[in-house]
């Protein structure tokens, strides 16, 4: 493993070194190991929980916008983004703590694997003198390091080149001849429940006896397929409901996940299959325990959501009628206002006919009133007389 990937190990490591030192189970520490990483993961995973069973909530009016807007892909896509901002979702939100167990499952292997240089911390001099003293005690090497075709071990930049579980069995060949050890060695139990988790189960199946030391291990990648696809099918169903195409990628995921899980755990050591079991079990209970508890959150959120709108609504409405009410009073007073502008012009007009029309009482009489004064006689050019 590279340097970067050593120093990953180190925080993991020296936890299972602690409550290994604690229990002196091997079993016992892997199983705490994953409780607390499962603890300090909470706080993340429950953030994520809390989007899913939004959407989970949301899934009657994502499929309303999925079927409204079936013909204009990225309508649908705006819809979607904006009821997600609505409510608070990131739909991908859950996609990165699914995966977190895959890294840690690569550390704790090297952990496993490499018990001198990753467990107890010994740098690659410690394992090359133990190499030199197990083979001066004549111990069978050929579990432990690489051999040409001469038959000579394989050395490489001044490293003898180690099988892949060489240093677990060198572990193990140490602690019972009772070999000289260097510093800050220490001796590691991997017995858990007459169990070796050393052990591969596909070579057990290989050499299959009838007893409990090699059906219990056989057992523990069955266990760990089960308990992922128990773990599967309860946070798929607390999922929302897909489209065609999304569910079906989502129904063969729910198988695929165990089956990997049993694969893994048949080829690799059984301590990993135990790491598996005690992961898909703590998740399970987290499943549970947060269905009920965040339902139960966001329904009291809902309704104070709820609430919170209504009066907003409410307010809206009120302010509403208040505009609409300054409203009709501003145009009651414009109405008034042009009201009495139109009976000032209906007044001076109708003056101003009047004073058109009318003249002095002298003036009353023939049709030039213009032309009369004070000396008009009607009758001074009377031709009868």
């Amino acid at each position: 493993m590279s340097t970067i990937g050593y120093y990953i190990c180190v925080p993991f490591a020296w936890l299972v070194r602690l409550f290994y030192n604690l229990t002196g189970s091997y079993g016992v520490a892997l199983i705490l190991f994953t409780l607390v990483i499962k603890l300090i993961m909470l706080p993340f995973q429950m953030k994520s929980k809390k989007s899913m069973l939004r959407m989970n909530r949301l899934s009657g009016q994502m499929k309303d916008i999925q079927k409204r807007y079936a013909n204009n892909q990225v309508k649908m896509n705006e819809e979607m983004q904006k009821l997600y901002a609505e409510e608070g979702i990131n739909p991908m939100s859950g996609c990165l703590w699914t995966m977190i167990p895959f890294p840690i499952l690569i550390a704790l292997y090297s952990i496993i694997r490499q018990p001198i240089t990753h467990f107890m911390m010994l740098p690659a001099s410690a394992v090359e003198t133990l190499i030199q003293t197990a083979t001066k005690a004549g111990v069978n090497m050929a579990n432990i390091v690489q051999f040409d075709k001469a038959g000579e071990a394989i050395v490489k930049n001044g490293f003898t080149q180690l099988a892949s579980y060489g240093q677990i069995n060198l572990v193990k060949a140490v602690q019972e001849m009772g070999l000289a050890t260097p510093d800050g060695w220490f001796n590691v139990n991997y017995n858990f429940l007459g169990l070796d988790l050393t052990a591969t189960p596909w070579e057990f199946i290989k050499n299959f006896t009838f007893t409990w030391a090699v059906i219990g291990v056989i057992l523990i990648p069955i266990m760990a397929g089960l308990s992922q696809f128990i773990l599967s099918k309860i946070t798929m169903s607390a999922q929302p409901q897909q489209a065609d195409a999304s569910a079906a990628s989502m129904k063969s995921m729910m198988y695929m996940m165990p089956l990997m899980s049993v694969y893994i755990a048949f080829i690799m050591p059984a301590a990993l299959g135990v790491y598996w079991i005690a992961q898909s079990v703590f998740s399970l209970i987290q499943e549970l325990v947060l269905n009920k508890t965040l339902n139960a959150k966001m329904e009291a959120e809902e309704e104070a959501r709820f609430q919170a709108r209504q009066a907003e609504r409410q307010k809206r409405m009120e302010e509403g009628r208040r505009q609409q009410e300054l409203q009709k009073q501003e145009e009651q007073k414009k109405k008034t206002l042009r009201e009495k502008q139109q009976a000032a012009q209906d007044a001076k007009a109708a003056k101003a006919a009047k004073a058109a029309t009318s003249t002095t009482e002298a003036g009353r009489v023939g049709d030039r009133p213009y032309a009369r004064g004070r000396s008009y006689k009607a009758d001074r050019y009377d031709e009868t007389k």
